[in-house]
């Protein structure tokens, strides 16, 4: 981590940079697969900045933020699940978004954020960590898998429209 690159837990004041980081997730995800993702909704960066900080004080969560300069870069939120049948799994600390400000991409930003991510996930009793990224998102699937993460399921959708 950069000397410059602080990683610390979310708090309350946090919201709205975590907020406008989230539905930039959320515009993302919706430009790769229109169909596949939900569309940005109104009020959208509110929204998800009041959902992050309402999952500060979980036990079971996680929601970590970078920081540079006294900016908010980037942040990482997940969470430790039991046994889930539907997904064929044991307890996992599931790891759901990852996101960090375009313009500090390939800077380390990403991996310090996963890192902390992984060692708090650790630290909530998590044998094994699992996340989901876009197909077409190829950055974030390299920094992954260099960090460990291997493939072991593969989503596949279809649209059920008229015909």
């Amino acid at each position: 981590m950069s000397p410059d690159l602080t990683v610390r837990p979310a708090r309350p004041e946090d919201e709205a940079a975590m907020g406008r980081l989230g539905a930039m997730l959320v515009v993302e995800h919706h430009d790769f697969d229109p169909q596949r993702f939900i569309a940005p909704l109104p009020q959208l960066s509110e929204r998800y900045g009041q959902f992050l900080v309402s999952q500060i004080a979980r036990p079971e969560m996680i929601v970590l933020v970078a920081e540079r300069d006294g900016a908010l870069v980037g942040y990482a939120f997940g969470g430790m699940e039991g046994s889930d049948y539907m997904a064929l799994r044991g307890p996992a600390g599931v790891l759901h978004d990852l996101v960090v400000d375009p313009e500090h991409r390939r800077q380390g930003v990403g991996t310090a954020l996963l890192e902390a991510a992984l060692r708090a996930l650790k630290n909530l009793g998590a044998p094994r960590v699992l996340l989901f990224t876009a197909e077409k998102n190829h950055g974030a699937q390299a920094m992954f898998a260099s960090a460990g993460f291997r493939r072991t399921m593969i989503e596949m959708t279809r649209e059920l429209g008229d015909g």
